[in-house]
């Protein structure tokens, strides 16, 4: 129970830096190429290597994702890539394709080679097979239920490690090997482009009858046939746990840097809790508070405890809910003026309600009734994004500490 690892999404740099601080114990994020999230602003080479120095003088690791499945005209880059990174001490590579697999087995044997969900292990055998090949973690598909889990981690040897998805966005394609995407948009899912098409509104159209559209309606509920839940598995750490998992996932690269800390956060408390009370671990409702504040479609189990149904899709709509927004990050405290340099990042206004949290600590709420910009003048309100302000605060806060306000 000691090893359990949780492991946040980071998409740049400053998310890595904010799911360290957050309580992450490894955090997995990409190059600018390779690594299926071309939306996230992702890592240059000497980013990745900033982001190794910050994370490991704090004990923490690493993992480069590499999970594309490469075409021909994919691999002299990826070779020119490889050779570029060699030097870098990165603590793990995340992979789906065998061939980049032997690759990376025959070039850099000593690294260590995690196989990404979309691998789509789903059994003991494959996992089985996948460790002879030299892979120390599977991801497993997020199509396994806790029961199969307990079922691969009782037939698999220790040295072989088990990570699963706790909480984010869920593909409706299995394993998150999509096809629709590059259908109707172009964009290649199985590279990095996913254009979504899942979180669209469909119609049905009769052979005969072009330009006639009837929409897709189940249980009269709406159109949004293909459009999943979020998972959120806060409330079932200990079965997780107990199935054997070694590594609790956050999805996330692409979501911004308050998803980052709030999600990475209450996850951080609630293994906590669990390592320390055991038995007697509950889920407090406040974990459940701070992960409802990140942006998010309503919550489900997945696959954890069978098959889902048709509660687990949202019909209506694929809009994300929104109940508190993300304003601004503390960059400097001040004790003896009280005032907090907090770099803005949406609009706030004298009167306004805003929460200040940061790693460990209950959040805290106050009215804003002081404001400057960073010469000192008085403000009524902060509409330019990433001004610098000075807040005076009704407690000492301090650097990186998130600032938001509810909608």
């Amino acid at each position: 129970m000691k090893n359990i690892e949780l492991l946040a999404p980071a998409g740049d740099l400053e998310k890595l830096r904010t799911a360290i601080d957050y309580g992450a114990d490894a955090v997995y994020c990409g190059g600018e190429q390779f690594s299926l999230r071309t939306a996230s602003r992702n890592f240059t080479i000497e980013e990745l290597a900033e982001g190794l120095d910050y994370a490991h003088k704090k004990g923490k690791k690493v993992y480069l994702t590499l999970n594309i499945f490469a075409h021909n005209e994919d691999l002299p880059d990826f070779y020119t890539y490889m050779d570029e990174i060699k030097d870098l001490p990165i603590d793990a590579f995340l992979i789906s394709d065998p061939g980049i697999l032997q690759w990376m087995r025959e070039n850099r044997p000593d690294a260590e080679l995690h196989l990404s969900t979309q691998a789509n292990t789903t059994n003991k055998l494959s996992a089985l097979y996948w460790h002879k090949q030299g892979v120390k973690r599977i991801v497993l598909a997020r199509e396994l239920s806790l029961k199969e889990i307990a079922e691969i981690r009782s037939e698999t040897p220790d040295t072989l490690e088990l990570e699963t998805f706790v909480h984010g966005a869920m593909c409706i394609s299995y394993s998150g090997r999509c096809l629709l995407s590059n259908y109707l948009a172009g964009r290649d899912a199985n590279r990095g482009a996913c254009a979504h098409p899942c979180r669209w509104s469909y119609n049905l159209v009769e052979e005969k009858r072009p330009g006639e559209y009837y929409p897709v309606v189940e249980d009269d509920r709406g159109t949004y046939i293909l459009n999943s839940k979020d998972l959120c598995m806060i409330q079932h750490l200990p079965a997780l746990i107990n199935a054997g998992v070694n590594s609790l996932k956050i999805e996330g690269r692409v979501k911004s840097v308050f998803y980052v800390a709030t999600v990475t956060d209450a996850y951080r408390k609630a293994i906590d809790a669990y390592l320390e009370e055991g038995e007697d671990w509950f889920c407090r409702e406040s974990w459940l508070e701070e992960v409802g504040k990140a942006s998010h479609r309503h919550f489900t189990t997945g696959f954890y405890f069978g098959k889902p149904g048709k509660e687990d899709q949202n019909y209506k709509s694929s809009q994300y809910i929104r109940e508190y927004e993300f304003t601004g990050i503390v960059k400097d405290y001040d004790e003896r003026t009280q005032l907090a340099t907090v770099e803005q990042r949406n609009k706030m206004s004298l009167g306004d309600k805003i929460e200040f949290f940061g790693p460990g600590i209950e959040p805290f709420v106050q009215t804003l009734e002081y404001m400057t910009d960073e010469d000192g003048m008085l403000l009524e309100s902060a509409p330019h994004a990433q001004q610098i302000l000075k807040i005076r605060t009704i407690r000492p806060v301090k650097e990186n500490y998130m600032v938001s306000k509810p909608k």
